[in-house]
C-alpha cells in the first residue's frame, strides 16, 4: 500500500482479484454442471465473504462519480443461466431476523442470490479498474457498504446450502484438481 493511495492496499487488491474470479465463474456457469458449480462455489463463497469483511471503508472525495454497470437485462441473463444450471435445487429456506428480533423462515433462490452478488461484484470490479482515484474510492466505498447491507448476507445465506449440495454431489476422488474453474 502506498501512503498516498489507500485504494491499492493488499486487502483491496485481493478483494478485486476474488471478485473478478467470482464474476468470471458466474459468467461461464452455463458450461458447468450443477455439481461443478456447487463444488466451486463452496470455495469461492467463503473466500469472497472473508475478503469483503476485511475491506476498510474509504470515504470517496467525489461520490458523484459512482457508477453502476450491470443492467437489469444482464442480471436477468445471469439469473436465467444460473437457474438452468442449478435446476430443481434452486429454492432453499433460510432464517432471517425481523424488525422485532424474531426469527422467520424465508424462501430463497440460489440463482437469485448468486446473481445479486454478481451484480455488486461486477460493478465493483469495473468501477475499480477505471483509471482514476475517484473511481477506486467509490468502488471500495460501495463494495463495503453493499457488503454490510446486501451481498455479505446473501453469501452467508448461501454457504450452508452450497455446503450441503456440494457434499451431495462429491465425487469419490478427493483431489483438489477435481474442482474446475477455481483459480
Amino acid at each position: 500500500m502506498t501512503q498516498q493511495d489507500p485504494t491499492l492496499s493488499r486487502n483491496v487488491l485481493e478483494m478485486v482479484t476474488i471478485a473478478g474470479e467470482y464474476c468470471s465463474f458466474i459468467e461461464n456457469a452455463h458450461v458447468h454442471s450443477s455439481d461443478d458449480l456447487f463444488r466451486s462455489m463452496r470455495s469461492l463463497v467463503p473466500l469472497l465473504y472473508l475478503r469483503g469483511s476485511l475491506i476498510t471503508d474509504i470515504e470517496p472525495q467525489h461520490p458523484e462519480t459512482y457508477e453502476r454497470y450491470v443492467t437489469q437485462e444482464e442480471w436477468d441473463g445471469i439469473f436465467t443461466s444460473l437457474r438452468d444450471v442449478v435446476g430443481s435445487a434452486d429454492e432453499f429456506s433460510y432464517a432471517a431476523e425481523d424488525d422485532y428480533g424474531e426469527q422467520t423462515l424465508l424462501k430463497g433462490s440460489i440463482s437469485e442470490h448468486f446473481a445479486d452478488v454478481y451484480q455488486d461484484m461486477k460493478d465493483f470490479v469495473l468501477l475499480f479498474k477505471k483509471p482514476s482515484l475517484a473511481a477506486r474510492e467509490n468502488a471500495i466505498h460501495e463494495c463495503k457498504m453493499l457488503f454490510d447491507e446486501h451481498w455479505g448476507q446473501r453469501l452467508a445465506n448461501l454457504l450452508p446450502v452450497i455446503h450441503a449440495l456440494s457434499l451431495r454431489s462429491r465425487p469419490d476422488s478427493t483431489e483438489d484438481d477435481d474442482y474446475p474453474g477455481i483459480f
